[in-house]
């Protein structure tokens, strides 16, 4: 079990630990840290441009100013709840996905929900055909950012192919270096087996961040984020990415999935045809799986699945309540469930 409370601006925990059937108690006091991502699903501005001509008040869902305010309330309200059981203020770290530009980001991080935790932004632009991007919102006074760059996943066969950057952001953490990755793997669009080989250069680019980080640093704490529009058993994230389901007895160098277990207990971040899916994966690097917790370690991961983010009724009763249904606005979030995990480490 754990309690919780705030003491010169870092957030404790005291948790009891039970260990194994000895039922050894080791009470502790621990800081706690939340990262998380969430497909925030075409969040754009009203202004057309060049690739958005559906999300304007003249387009065909007709996203007017007081729609673009709404969906936006909705967004912030939803990442200032994320984690608050542990970690209240919204996460430390937030990957998103689906946003236009930077400005989207900026008015949702003024948002009255969110302007107490003062996020800061992460961002650049991609050549995506639809225009959406990958970004990254953080909480200054827990996490400072020391690098960042987008790195660009190409097809050499297909010159044409165009997709979402993948952004990498290195920060300490309480003092200590973590790596962010955040992705949006390209879609199942044509079917899940012809489209694999985007998916799988996708997984390819994110293996070549990794490796180049841990060239360097051989003990890098990684965190891999995104909507991969994989589960944590397909091809791209077990075969090439090299995501492995469980962490004990985990090599040097090797990744963990830390939703793969909530995977396969039946419990996903969307739904398709009457069965759930989790391609909003949270994957992490071995030195974060560990039993030594005087730096930040892995505790738990989570889907954020709030009665309030669910379709309350009909056909699709428990699925994600989306912002519209085709065409038709119908004042939801988000056609995905967030995900989010907590750190510990013990307080010296």
């Amino acid at each position: 079990m754990y309690r919780l409370f705030l003491k010169n601006s870092l957030l404790l925990i005291a948790l009891t630990l039970i260990c194994g059937a000895n039922v050894a108690q080791d009470k502790k006091l621990y800081k706690v840290s939340c990262i998380g991502f969430y497909n925030l699903e075409n969040l754009f501005d009203t202004i057309p441009g060049p690739n958005d001509t559906e999300f304007t008040p003249e387009g065909i869902n007709q996203f007017t100013s007081s729609r673009y305010w709404h969906k936006m309330n909705n967004m912030a309200d939803v990442i200032s709840q994320i984690g608050n059981e542990m970690f209240p203020g919204g996460p430390v770290i937030l990957g998103v996905c689906e946003i236009e530009n930077r400005t989207v980001l900026e008015d949702l991080t003024k948002n009255t929900k969110l302007k107490e935790s003062k996020y800061d932004i992460v961002h650049y632009d991609s050549p995506d055909a639809r225009g959406v991007d990958v970004g990254l919102i953080y909480r200054p006074d827990f996490f400072t950012v020391t690098s960042s760059r987008s790195a660009r996943l190409t097809m050499p066969d297909n010159p044409n192919f165009k997709s979402r950057d993948q952004l990498v952001v290195t920060g300490l953490l309480d003092g200590e270096q973590i790596h962010i990755i955040v992705g949006h793997w390209p879609s199942r669009r044509g079917g899940e087996k012809r489209s694999l080989p985007f998916r799988v250069a996708a997984a390819k680019l994110t293996k070549s961040i990794v490796d180049s980080i841990q060239q360097t640093e051989p003990n890098a704490k990684i965190v891999i984020m995104g909507d991969l529009n994989d589960d944590p058993d397909s091809k791209s994230i077990v075969g090439t990415l090299g995501a492995k389901r469980g962490s004990k007895n985990l090599k040097q160098g090797e990744l963990f999935n830390t939703m793969f277990d909530l995977y396969k207990s039946g419990i996903g971040s969307l739904a398709y045809q009457d069965s759930w899916n989790l391609f909003d994966n949270l994957i992490i690097s071995q030195p974060l799986v560990n039993e030594d917790k005087t730096n930040w370690v892995f505790f738990k991961s989570k889907v954020f699945n709030k009665p309030f983010l669910q379709q309350s009724s009909g056909q699709f009763a428990g699925y994600p309540f989306r912002t519209y249904v085709g065409n038709n606005f119908t004042g939801g979030y988000s056609d995905h469930f967030p995900v989010y995990l907590f750190l510990i480490k013990e307080k010296k």
